[in-house]
């Protein structure tokens, strides 16, 4: 059994940003100012360290400098086997299975090189349940549902990426390793919804399953 608090292992969870092209689109003129002067030709990855890791369930603490937090709902992919240089055709035989993941985060309009002190804060990544690849049919089409509490804020889907879960992967893996257990997740989408202490954030993803967590403020901690 999957269990959040041991996983992934001794594995890394990493983040990508700006794969979904509504997100990317966004940004317009933005993606062509200095210093990167263009859209992004790979992967753009960060990490979530294990301070951020959490579990369905458990508590969120919005920082005392913060007033609200953005809900980053996505899917993470488990990876079963070490994976190198992996082609598009073979890339689905390294995910072992899935996990609905909460890529939370400070508001910011930074883009490019993620900041780790408004992604990596204690708590800032819950992850749900170990869902096994065989029981989804296809990864790329699942919808995604964020409520607050329990009032729909956003409905998403695994789609709409500019990269498919297998390109994702071959494009990772043509320049870094990836080892069973890792999680890499597909990256959030476009008008994520925010919330504040005091709230409970549900986030489902068809087929693959739910993640609940509640949100306290730090002065109660």
């Amino acid at each position: 059994m999957w269990n959040i608090s041991q996983a992934p292992f001794g594995g890394t969870v990493y983040g990508t940003l700006l794969n979904h092209r509504e997100a990317l689109a966004a940004l317009g003129d933005q993606v062509n100012a200095s210093p990167y002067k263009a859209p992004p030709k790979a992967p753009i990855l960060y990490i979530k360290p294990r301070n951020t890791w959490a579990q369905s369930g458990d508590s969120v603490v919005v920082p005392s400098d913060v007033h609200e937090l953005q809900m980053g709902a996505t899917l993470g992919l488990v990876m079963g086997r070490t994976a190198s240089n992996v082609s598009v055709a073979d890339a689905m035989d390294y995910v072992a299975g899935y996990v609905v993941v909460n890529d939370i985060s400070v508001p910011h309009e930074s883009f490019y090189r993620p900041s780790m002190r408004y992604k990596c804060r204690d708590g800032f990544c819950p992850m749900g349940a170990f869902f096994p690849r065989e029981a989804v049919v296809n990864p790329d089409a699942l919808a995604v549902t964020v409520a607050i509490d329990g009032v729909v804020m956003q409905q998403t889907d695994t789609a709409g990426r500019v990269r498919s879960i297998a390109q994702l992967l071959a494009d990772v893996t043509e320049f870094m390793t990836l080892h069973p257990g890792d999680i890499l997740s597909i990256g959030v989408s476009a008008n994520s919804p925010l919330a504040h202490a005091g709230q409970c954030v549900t986030i489902t993803v068809a087929g693959v399953g739910q993640l609940e967590n509640t949100l306290i403020s730090e002065a109660l901690v």
